[in-house]
């Protein structure tokens, strides 16, 4: 899921300033025939038009693009659960939906108005006053429509994950996480043109073997105490979720900033959390002291042992799924199946 797709969600005032625009722009565009009130009925009816088709198609748009949050898979669910209000989000939407049918009922009551209308100067009026009331719809939307903008940037931050063998990068930042990334991708590997920062959690593709495999590189940020921030809580459902193995990056050189201590904890934390394998690597080992190598009480790999690790699981994964997806077939299968009809005789008997 790509939530970079959704465009920016207007305000009030935004949405105001293009209708009238529009209507202005088309309005004296426009070459009207017969006497001077049915043309002033013509030109007011058509404003109101194009007004009321201008924002109601920029609020369908806002539903259209946000995503259908019951459809969503569990991973997703759990974020927006997280790092958003989901009650206050669907009041939101249903906030844009009564504005939307609210704004087409004036529509179609003031231009009726106008049509049946004869003196010019109560058509003008007749105008303002739709004005006013779909300035005021507006009005008691903007709360919504603000938080609704809240949310979009929030949710642009969430990783574009797909359904696949996933490994998850951890370790704090300068610790050489992306020097491991480009050994780990090799010269052969594709490596997705996102930039693997550890501001955000990116998603990448490489390969190994000949087998694509997600890889996510997650903000190390987590051994703090105090409260986690949004991006921080992703770090946590990303490897709650989606981990099927983790790469944690050590850096005993001193040179990232962050101490052997930290780090540790960190490690333990991740550890903690995880589920599955928490594979660890050693960066920047030809500037390190080798009496600190010595003194590392954790068991660490080399690159190429990491990829035939990652290899076999990746198998097993695949295995797995072959096997769980037969198994539904099969399911399936019997569901569909007709339930033996009964003879009459065997009945009886």
């Amino acid at each position: 899921m790509n939530f970079e797709k959704i465009p920016p969600i207007p305000g009030r005032k935004e949405l105001l300033d293009i209708a009238f625009r529009k209507a202005r722009e088309k309005a004296s565009q426009k070459e009207l025939k017969g006497t001077w009130i049915q043309i002033a009925q013509q030109k007011e009816s058509m404003k109101i038009d194009i007004v009321k088709d201008t924002i109601v198609s920029k609020l369908d748009n806002i539903i259209r693009t946000f995503p259908s949050f019951g459809q969503l898979p569990p991973f997703y669910n759990e974020l927006i659960m997280a790092t958003l209000n989901y009650t206050t989000l669907k009041k939101s939407m249903g906030a844009i939906n009564w504005a939307i049918q609210k704004i087409r009922v004036f529509q179609q009551l003031y231009v009726k108005k106008i049509r049946r209308e004869q003196n010019k100067f109560k058509v003008e009026g007749l105008v303002r006053e739709f004005y006013g009331r779909l300035s005021s719809i507006l009005k008691q939307i903007d709360p919504q429509l603000k938080y609704l903008e809240e949310s979009r940037k929030m949710m642009r931050t969430f990783p574009d994950i797909k359904d696949m063998f996933t490994v998850c990068i951890y370790g704090f930042p300068n610790v050489g996480k992306t020097t491991f990334l480009n050994k780990l991708a090799g010269t052969n590997a594709k490596v997705a043109t996102y930039a693997f920062t550890t501001t955000s959690i990116n998603s990448g593709f490489i390969k190994i073997g000949d087998k694509n495999i997600q890889v996510l590189d997650v903000p190390g940020t987590l051994a703090r105490e105090e409260k986690l921030n949004p991006i921080e809580m992703q770090a946590e459902i990303v490897l709650k979720n989606l981990a099927n193995v983790v790469i944690f990056i050590f850096d005993l050189s001193g040179y990232s900033g962050y101490s052997i201590k930290k780090q540790e904890q960190l490690y333990k934390k991740i550890v903690n959390n995880s589920n599955h394998p928490v594979l660890v690597y050693l960066s920047k080992i030809d500037i390190t002291e080798p009496d600190d190598i010595k003194e590392f009480k954790h068991k660490q790999f080399s690159v190429e042992e990491i990829k035939e690790r990652i290899d076999l699981m990746a198998i097993r994964y695949d295995e797995e799924r072959k096997k769980m997806e037969e198994s539904t077939k099969i399911q399936e299968m019997n569901d569909k199946e007709p339930l033996p009809l009964i003879d009459d005789e065997d009945s009886e008997q």
